[in-house]
């Protein structure tokens, strides 16, 4: 029999402890080589999620109404999405579980990769892909919000300096600002400049009329390029009941809904339509934006768990946006306003102005219900939490038992402000889980 040489024993130790260090899919950094060297490849699950919870923060400053100079046109529903798949693709690679979006979004470039043995520190590379991501989405904006983007990378780099040495901070940096840089050059090409050329809607019966005089928001979102491509299968929806001025008629009754449901509201009622009116508020879509804020400081997860929200959550929200404005021309249905002041009541008006595009479906509905389908799908309906949303307005906090309950409480506030149908609102719900559900069912995240 051979002896074993002390050096094949240490070998055999050693692999012992790198074997009981990699059960759980992490390596312990003090049996590596010291953190600025080579090798070690730190996953992105050890990492904190505060860093991503500060930006959609920052991001939510930016997006409040009105609108800082130069934020205009960019709308929630694709700062969310660009960021969120920013986000992702910073931190993928130290994601063995899950894969990349390149070949599964449409038309995404490729997107760089780590330098193969060098140590990365995903932290860093988020912050650096937020960074740049936030600063060329708002090339234009407020100086103070500048100024807000600095310090928020800059406090973050300084702490993630006590974690990483220099040549690892800084290739991190490099490969999340690189990232970033890919990521806007594709949404450069969206078609998202070309949503609002002059619009001159169709007349006649039963069709919108132009509630105010600013140019009808987004008549031409059907030529903007979906994130994934059928994420709109089986949205189609089944069309309103045929116009009619005849009372008991079921248009009619579906307009009178609307007038019985809005022109005496209760105070707790105006509360609700207030908070969720966006104006003043966030741009449309921050009340999801805010959630997902609040639920991930809530939930507290790793990087890598809030790197999955942001990026579901964001393209849901974007192509969602896409399905409802196209249908909203598809049908350009008349709003409630126009119909019971010329068949019902002339005096009647809403308890907050009606938005300056068709009725049919449900801006807030659809996108909600991607959005918050996609939270429920992500965390399931067995949560609490309490919206924080508009502290900022001194509105009181508002509380809930799961997602599907404000669902319904931000369809029911466009019931009460006089803005939507009943049944647009219903399947306008639909509408929006659905394209979550399609997202879920074309994209591989995990492998």
């Amino acid at each position: 029999m051979k002896k074993i040489t002390p050096l094949i024993t240490v070998a055999v130790i050693f692999a012992c402890i790198l074997y009981s260090c990699q059960k759980d899919g992490t390596l312990d950094p003090k049996y590596w080589p010291p953190k600025d060297d080579h090798g070690h490849l730190q996953q992105t699950k050890t990492f904190s999620s505060a860093v991503v919870v500060d930006w959609i923060n920052l991001q939510l400053q930016m997006q409040k109404i009105p609108l800082p100079t130069g934020t205009a046109g960019q709308a929630n529903d694709r700062c969310q999405a660009y960021c969120g798949i920013a986000l992702y693709e910073s931190v993928v690679p130290g994601m063995p579980s899950y894969r990349s979006l390149v070949g599964q979004l449409t038309d995404f470039p490729e997107m760089p990769y780590p330098e193969k043995g060098r140590a990365y520190h995903w932290g860093a590379a988020a912050n650096a892909a937020l960074a740049d991501i936030n600063r060329k989405l708002f090339p234009s904006t407020a100086d103070a919000n500048k100024t807000a983007i600095n310090d928020l990378e800059n406090k973050w780099l300084a702490d993630f300096a006590d974690e990483a040495g220099p040549s690892t901070l800084q290739r991190s940096v490099a490969f999340g600002k690189e990232v970033a840089k890919r990521v806007f050059e594709w949404a450069a090409t969206d078609g998202s400049a070309n949503v609002n050329p002059p619009y001159v809607p169709p007349t006649g019966d039963g069709l919108w009329v132009p509630t105010a005089s600013t140019p009808p928001a987004g008549p031409y979102t059907f030529q903007r390029r979906d994130l994934v491509r059928g994420s709109d299968d089986g949205t189609e929806l089944v069309p309103p009941p045929p116009f009619s001025t005849r009372v008991g008629s079921d248009f009619w009754n579906m307009v009178n809904d609307v007038y019985v449901n809005s022109k005496n509201l209760t105070n707790d009622q105006k509360a609700l339509v207030d908070y969720f009116k966006d104006v003043p508020g966030y741009a449309p879509g921050g009340t999801y934006v805010a959630l997902m804020a609040q639920i991930l400081e809530q939930t507290n997860p790793k990087l890598d768990q809030a790197a999955l929200t942001y990026a579901k959550v964001g393209i849901a929200q974007y192509d969602a946006t896409n399905v409802l404005f196209t249908n909203k021309y598809i049908f350009n249905l008349i709003r409630p306003v126009t119909y019971i002041q010329a068949h019902i009541d002339p005096a009647y008006v809403t308890y907050i102005p009606t938005p300056n595009h068709p009725e049919f479906p449900s801006g807030h509905s659809t996108t909600g219900g991607a959005a918050l389908g996609m939270l429920h799908l992500i965390y399931g309906e067995e949560i609490r939490f309490t919206l924080h949303t508009y502290d900022y307005l001194n509105y009181p906090t508002r509380s809930y038992t799961g997602f599907t309950q404000l669902m319904k409480d931000i369809s029911t506030s466009r019931l009460y402000g006089g803005l939507h149908y009943q049944a647009t609102l219903d399947k306008s719900e639909q509408q929006g889980f659905k394209v979550a559900q399609n997202i879920l069912s074309r994209i591989r995240f995990s492998r």
